[in-house]
């Protein structure tokens, strides 16, 4: 039914549940699972995402037009679903394969608001590109620059973004030197945890 295959589609986005674990909750081949979410998917992505203030965010661009507008912080967080293996001998096949999960899988960014309500999810690129890669082929520093008031929380693997956009986008803090002196080290670890709070609602962003 077109109910199950949205919940399967939404499993899989929103807990990354495998797509061979659905199959047998479903009692279905795990090819019908894969394919319910190759179907639904777009579906979704074109709907868009809505916001408390009731307008529907479709791309990157939105987001931050809506963020400018409303004077929210962002949180964004790349995130990975796994995919089946695609066919033997095709071109790029490598470029799925993700250093982090060691499997098969698309990337793309969570971008969500100070409640960790999603916003929108952007940039889906093979697996293999790193967070930071997807998410400035999606345009991100020109739209850094056209929206010079937004601001972004991001996690460590963003810290180029930090150095193009010090004023904009917020990562965790180098950790110091091992011989740095003990208060250094407890400045650090104040920073790092403050950070992370502020970041961490992106990690656990439900649907809108």
């Amino acid at each position: 039914m077109f109910t199950d295959r949205v919940l399967v589609t939404l499993a899989v986005l929103r807990l990354q549940i495998p797509h061979a674990a659905l199959a047998v909750m479903y009692g279905v081949h795990r090819s019908t699972v894969t394919r319910a979410v190759r179907q639904v998917r777009p579906l979704l992505a074109g709907r868009g995402y809505a916001t408390p203030a009731g307008p529907q965010l479709h791309t990157l661009a939105d987001v931050f037009a809506y963020a400018a507008a409303r004077g929210i912080r962002l949180r964004l967080d790349g995130s990975e679903i796994q995919v089946r293996s695609p066919p033997a001998r095709r071109p790029g096949r490598r470029a799925f394969v993700s250093g982090k999960k060691k499997q098969n899988t698309i990337k793309f960014t969570k971008v969500c608001d100070e409640r960790g309500r999603t916003l929108q999810d952007v940039t889906f690129r093979p697996g293999r590109m790193h967070d930071q890669t997807a998410l400035q082929t999606g345009g991100i520093d020109s739209l850094l620059e056209q929206f010079p008031d937004v601001q972004a929380e991001m996690d460590a693997g963003y810290r180029g973004l930090h150095r193009d956009h010090p004023d904009q986008v917020s990562v965790p803090p180098a950790r110091p030197r091992t011989d740095a002196p003990p208060e250094v080290t407890q400045a650090w670890e104040q920073a790092r945890h403050a950070q992370s709070s502020a970041r961490i609602c992106v990690e656990h962003a439900a649907p809108s």
